[in-house]
């Protein structure tokens, strides 16, 4: 957040400058407009996840409709948009946030969630995102004679590629500790070989949409919405089964093997006389994690 108003700072008082050096864009004038128009900004939102863990009452549900927006953090962005005659845009962003789920949150609703509340794991992640993709603006399609103006509405879908890095972590008697190199789920063991460490680092899809307003010749402000879908099931470090606990011993030992039997089964702290048994459902293998954002954007037009 401290870095997304630094950056809005930045552009704010660079804006005089901008204003006497910037070639104008044309586009409330009725005879011309310019073929390629460069746009840099930032923006500011929030961002949530859809993982196996947490969401609203009931069974788990697809998409929107399972959305805790208690979980929701703080994000921003800087972009750099190219558009050409203001209907097609090629646009770069650099994203930060986080997401974040628990299934405590689901203490009120518990005797609906099917066994997800006593369950009772949690996460949170740090996000980094780097996205190339393009909007395509369907009202700029619209040949306009030279009576009319050009529209300030515009209403635009997206779609891109994306890499991005997370790391979901814990909390446990007051740390946050990393969880990906605990093996919850037996990732890496011989015991599982068709479980294989989970990378850290991987890519995604966005799509989505928003609407651009044209605020002046030299201003833009938009909203959108951003989905990734992506191609991993452990953001928040739960896909499938658990495992047998004993195997942690035979590949872990001090600090890190007590880390990986307490955090891969905590429904002992919801009910100290639940007996977990190999096999029994952690997660849902079927379906992968994703993440979304909901931004505001300032542009600045050269």
């Amino acid at each position: 957040m401290k870095r997304t108003l630094f950056a809005m700072g930045v552009l704010l008082l660079a804006f005089p400058a901008l204003k006497l050096t910037a070639q104008p864009d044309f586009s409330d004038d009725p005879y011309f407009t310019n073929s390629l128009i460069l746009e840099i900004g930032s923006s500011v939102g929030v961002m949530n996840c859809l993982t196996d863990l947490g969401g609203s009452k009931g069974t788990a549900k697809k998409f929107i409709s399972d959305v805790n927006w208690t979980n929701s953090k703080a994000c921003g962005s800087i972009y750099m948009n190219v558009a050409w005659r203001n209907a097609l845009v090629l646009r770069t962003d650099l994203t930060w946030g986080g997401v974040r789920a628990s299934d405590h949150v689901l203490g009120k609703v518990k005797e609906s969630t099917l066994g997800r509340y006593d369950r009772n794991l949690s996460f949170r992640s740090s996000i980094f995102e780097v996205v190339v993709g393009g909007e395509i603006h369907p009202r700029y399609f619209k040949r306009y004679t030279e009576r009319q103006r050009l529209p300030r509405f515009s209403p635009y879908i997206m779609g891109g590629v994306g890499f991005f890095t997370f790391n979901p972590q814990a909390k446990s008697d007051g740390v946050w500790i990393d969880l990906q190199p605990l093996s919850t789920e037996g990732q890496g063991f011989a015991e599982y070989p068709d479980r294989k460490p989970y990378k850290l680092k991987q890519f995604c899809f966005p799509v989505g949409g928003g609407f651009r307003y044209k605020l002046s010749s030299m201003l833009n402000f938009s909203a959108e919405c951003v989905y990734r879908i992506l191609t991993t099931d452990y953001l928040d470090d739960v896909s499938t089964n658990y495992i047998d606990k004993s195997l942690f011993a035979k590949y872990f030992n001090g600090e890190v093997l007590a880390r990986a039997e307490t955090l891969y089964d905590r429904q002992k702290e919801i009910n100290p006389s639940h007996v977990t048994n190999v096999n029994d459902i952690r997660g849902n293998p079927k379906s992968n994690d994703s993440f979304f954002s909901i931004n505001f954007k300032v542009g600045f037009i050269f």
